[in-house]
């Protein structure tokens, strides 16, 4: 075959090649943003909740069909061990480490969002989700967090409240619970909740 035959019939499959990596790109981009709604539960609907948010605002949240629910209920600092994995939202300490603002326990074998990255629970707020290395408990508790991309010192004092996290289901979705709730704008405009961590006995999700 001659090279400008062979050039005429690579052409196109070339061209569309690259159209297919640029719209799976683009996609990803436009990807609807996740929203933390934080919230309680007004009421139950077979598809959906109304809520009211921590500002007072109503409002309704379609669940979608793979929704992914924790149950969030009182933990202690002894619950955190070495290779326990846990989040915590804190924000920065003028030698580096971080200052808890609270710290959820994952289930034994159960990694959620491993990494560190910005929240929306105070000014300059991150997230740290990783793997416990070292517990130093003195004056005050000093929890080294390890994930693939590094690792943080967390200073948890006293009075910032722990709590536990295990899976939970659609029976954790009661009139007065409250939830952070991750919402997203589906193509018609409705806000969709895909995973929530909702308290039980009255807890209030601190994260």
């Amino acid at each position: 075959m001659k090279t400008t035959q062979l050039l005429r019939r690579l052409v196109p499959v070339l061209a569309a090649s690259a159209f297919m990596a640029y719209g799976s790109i683009a996609a990803a981009q436009t990807a609807a943003p996740v929203v933390r709604v934080r919230a309680t539960i007004d009421k139950v609907n077979p598809d959906s909740l109304e809520v009211s948010t921590k500002a007072g605002k109503k409002q309704t949240l379609k669940l979608a069909p793979d929704l992914m629910l924790f149950s969030v209920s009182h933990a202690a600092i002894t619950d955190i061990k070495s290779d326990s994995f846990i989040g915590s939202a804190a924000v920065p300490l003028p030698d580096g480490s971080l200052k808890a603002l609270e710290v959820h326990v994952f289930p034994a074998g159960m990694k959620v969002g491993e990494g560190h990255y910005a929240w929306d629970l105070g000014k300059k707020s991150s997230m740290t989700n990783g793997t416990v290395g070292d517990v130093v408990v003195t004056s005050g508790r000093t929890i080294t967090v390890k994930y693939p991309d590094g690792e943080k010192k967390i200073v948890v004092p006293a009075d910032v409240p722990i709590v536990s996290l295990n899976k939970g289901d659609r029976s954790l979705l009661v009139a007065g619970a409250h939830g952070v709730f991750f919402v997203s704008k589906a193509a018609d405009g409705s806000d969709v909740v895909g995973r929530a961590t909702v308290g039980i006995n009255g807890v209030v999700p601190p994260m």
